[in-house]
């Protein structure tokens, strides 16, 4: 039930091509206690030292301490959303000539009232609701200087916070080691089988679970009424004191792995959200997350991944339209969920993606670029502009749409704006006065 191991790419963090830069993260320990043959998992991360009864103690702490605290959720866009689909620039006179078969026409989808030279994609109609409401903050052309176009280096970068293959920590597990606790695992969650390096945490413990919706106890030929005393024993029975250090430590783990089971019994299958999300993996761990903030968790920063890749080399016009529409049907969901459940006030959703995709289509699809799309959506975005949209007459180096924002400063802002503190022992070089690390007004 409970075995620890090293966090490495492809066993515990996402896999990676070789040479690449190792994810943040990477050999920090883990403690898993699993549950069912199918993999469900309770992963803690980097806290070995820390056995479960503190982990229990230290959750049930954090949650009567603090009812109300304001939660940030990261989703991350896999593989390159290409901002050239999601907001068309379809009044730009070189839009048609580098797109011949990709383009949108100028009366597709709805116009978007920052810029007249966009217009939202028509698969991105919730998005567009979403920002007609004033609940969406968008970035147009949101990278950094000197664009690498690795999916690894450049993800590497965006979770780490800084231009820097070498960085080992991601930038919202800074954030938790600066204001976080030593005990409470919850307080950096990511919802899914891998830890998103973004919250890898060098101080404290963060934790992945991998299926909030379906997470139970399994023993062989005991079902229903005869199943749940019976964990609810062993339960119990691992409370009992004992001299012997192995003994204890097994017992530690099974009472450890019943309280697990019953905090996250409220969030099974038969949870009941005020919204429909749509049916899909992501919007049903949005839904979960909904229901867990309103059950009180510990919560501070947490990182979801969105289904399928945006890595659109082909068959763009076939595949894209669907990936934009499920993650903005989630999206809206979630917005919604959380205004019925009147937690709207504390949640800030902050989407972003490694890079954007080359304005020059190459016949069926488009290749890795530079700038790209940002989001940040909730009830307290400010439902701005951040940074013009540069247009397609002059390209970068590299013919590759050119950033008119930088992500350091986003987080920068994040942080200060959202979660309340300092960035510059969170972000490296917020502290500096240049443009890159300029704060743009993205709560209110």
């Amino acid at each position: 039930m409970l075995r620890g191991a090293a966090a490495q790419a492809g066993r515990g963090l996402p896999a990676i091509e070789p040479g690449m830069p190792m994810p943040a993260g990477t050999g920090l320990t883990r403690r898993t206690f699993m549950s069912r043959a199918a993999g469900m998992a309770f992963a803690v991360y980097g806290a070995a030292s820390l056995g479960p009864k503190a982990f229990e103690a230290g959750i049930a702490q954090a949650a009567a301490a603090t009812p109300d605290q304001r939660i940030l959720v990261s989703v991350f866009l896999s593989g390159g959303a290409d901002a050239l689909s999601v907001l068309a620039p379809t009044g730009d006179p070189r839009y048609a000539s580098l797109r011949p078969t990709l383009k949108l026409s100028p009366d597709d989808g709805t116009q978007f009232a920052g810029d007249s030279r966009l217009r939202w994609h028509p698969a991105a109609g919730d998005l567009a609701t979403l920002h007609g409401e004033g609940k969406l903050t968008v970035m147009p052309a949101i990278g950094y200087t000197g664009a690498n176009q690795s999916h690894f280096t450049s993800r590497h970068y965006y979770e780490v916070g800084e231009t820097n293959p070498a960085g080992r920590w991601g930038w919202l597990g800074r954030f938790l080691d600066q204001h976080g606790a030593p005990d409470n695992p919850l307080q950096g969650l990511t919802l899914g089988y891998e830890l998103q390096p973004a919250l890898a945490a060098r101080d404290v413990p963060v934790a992945t679970v991998s299926r909030p919706d379906d997470y139970d106890m399994y023993a062989p030929g005991v079902w229903n009424a005869v199943a749940t005393p019976m964990l609810d024993a062993f339960g119990a029975l691992g409370e009992l004191p004992t001299a012997d250090t192995g003994l204890a430590y097994a017992r530690g783990a099974v009472a450890a792995t019943g309280t697990l089971r019953r905090q996250l019994a409220p969030f099974q299958g038969g949870f009941t959200a005020p919204v429909t999300y749509p049916d899909t993996g992501f919007g049903a761990r949005l839904s979960a997350l909904a229901a867990m903030i309103e059950g009180n968790l510990p919560l501070r920063v947490v990182a979801i991944e969105a289904d399928g890749s945006y890595d659109t080399h082909s068959n763009q016009a076939q595949d894209l339209p669907s990936q934009i529409g499920d993650t903005g049907a989630g999206l809206l969901a979630f917005q919604r969920d959380l205004e019925a459940r009147g937690l709207a006030d504390r949640v800030l959703v902050h989407v972003w993606s490694e890079f954007g995709r080359r304005p020059e289509e190459n016949g069926s699809g488009t290749d890795h670029g530079a700038a790209g799309l940002g989001l940040v959506m909730g009830q307290h975005a400010s439902g701005e502009t951040v940074g013009v949209f540069p247009g397609l007459a002059q390209l970068d180096e590299h013919d590759n749409l050119r950033s008119t924002s930088d992500f350091r400063g986003v987080y920068a802002a994040l942080m200060e704006q959202w979660m309340g503190v300092d960035a510059a022992p969170i972000v490296p070089g917020a502290s500096s006065t240049s443009g890159v690390f300029a704060r743009p007004h993205l709560v209110t």
